[in-house]
């Protein structure tokens, strides 16, 4: 859960023709599979996308992720560069210690929504509880459930090689021989 302070100040309403001095406003964000939802309906179109976002589509995600109740639509356009920064940090921590090898595979080209991520929540067992995790942990679950899941492929030439090796030197090492 993220806390912003979007700042008040003074300013013009162009509408009314008149000055407004707006206090400070926090927002409480949280960056899940529920907000993630909420602005696919809006925009329709994945969010998890390699395209670049508008200041709009931006906004509206921001819009989307918060907790806090009855917010001024105007709040939103009081953002500021550091409000936004922080919410950018917020969303591209993993917030989780896995971590997963490198692995040399091709990138999936499926185009991942909400309803996948659903899908993926019922084909692993995972609580609907869950989606209101932090998306980026969500995700590595999913990815770890996958991994548990799958058969384990088999080891390579050179990697049984390297395991028979490592277990020899160790048993070598327990009877204290040299071979």
């Amino acid at each position: 859960m993220l806390y912003v302070t979007v700042p008040g100040g003074d300013y013009f309403d162009n509408k009314k023709a008149e000055f407004i001095y707006p206090k400070n406003q926090v927002l409480q964000l949280e960056h899940s599979l529920v907000s993630l939802a909420k602005w696919e309906a809006n925009w329709k179109k994945p969010f998890l996308s390699r395209n670049a976002m508008t200041i709009e589509e931006t906004i509206d995600y921001i819009r989307c992720m918060t907790l806090t109740q009855n917010v001024d639509p105007e709040v939103y356009y009081r953002l500021t560069k550091e409000n936004l920064d922080q919410v950018s940090k917020y969303i591209e921590d993993p917030m989780t210690a896995t971590k997963f090898k490198d692995e040399k595979s091709k990138p999936s080209r499926e185009v991942v929504t909400a309803e996948i991520l659903y899908y993926q929540m019922i084909t692993l067992n995972v609580p609907f509880e869950c989606q209101k995790w932090h998306l980026n942990r969500l995700l590595t679950l999913i990815k770890v459930c996958n991994l548990k899941n799958s058969p384990s492929k088999k080891m390579s030439q050179k990697e049984l090689l390297a395991q028979n090796k490592a277990l020899n030197d160790q048993r070598k090492q327990m009877l204290n021989t040299k071979g």
